[in-house]
């Protein structure tokens, strides 16, 4: 803001971006439309004495609960499972851009547990070269086997669990050196 001006730079966008620096843009003013990938519905969050909050699309209801907000940083439960995102502006979304890229300089990304469980498989070695989407583990949580896959590309620094450990959400699993 330039002071002593009073024309303001209208926001006509607001972005969301996850843990693995993944952005989905929303428009402003707010629509009931959601589009994610190629599929698009009508969304609206209600809440009742029965349900609590909850979100509903395509005459769905998925339970929804705010965690925690810090500023402009957010922790939801969506459906049983927790998403940890910030909200920026189009301004802002680009410094912390140029902030994430700045220097080219070697960065540990860590890979937290998502959920607690128990780890099945080690699928993956340090010194290791991955890619994104590579799977890494298989972590048990309620009888389901989740293929947990790496965020980023690098090279595999160093592996915190092992097969048969029990591990609480967020705990470190696997530390990943990006950069050059």
């Amino acid at each position: 803001m330039i002071f002593g001006k009073s024309s303001k730079k209208e926001i006509k966008k607001l972005i969301a971006v996850n843990a693995k620096r993944k952005k989905f843009e929303f428009p402003i003013p707010f629509t009931d439309e959601l589009k994610i990938g190629d599929r698009q519905g009508e969304m609206k969050i209600k809440e009742d004495d029965k349900h609590g909050t909850y979100l509903l699309w395509k005459n769905k209801k998925y339970p929804v609960e705010v965690l925690s907000k810090n500023q402009n940083r957010y922790e939801i439960l969506l459906n049983g499972v927790s998403y940890n995102f910030s909200i920026e502006t189009p301004t802002s979304y680009k410094r912390l851009k140029y902030l994430n890229t700045k220097s080219g300089s070697k960065k540990n990304e860590n890979l937290e547990a998502p959920m607690p469980g128990k780890i099945v498989e080690v699928l993956t070695e340090e010194g290791r070269e991955i890619r994104a989407g590579e799977p890494l583990l298989i972590l048990e949580a309620m009888k389901m086997q989740n293929e947990i896959q790496a965020p980023v590309s690098g090279k595999v620094k160093k592996i915190h669990v092992k097969s048969g450990e029990s591990v609480l959400k967020d705990d470190l699993m696997v530390e990943i050196i990006i950069g050059k």
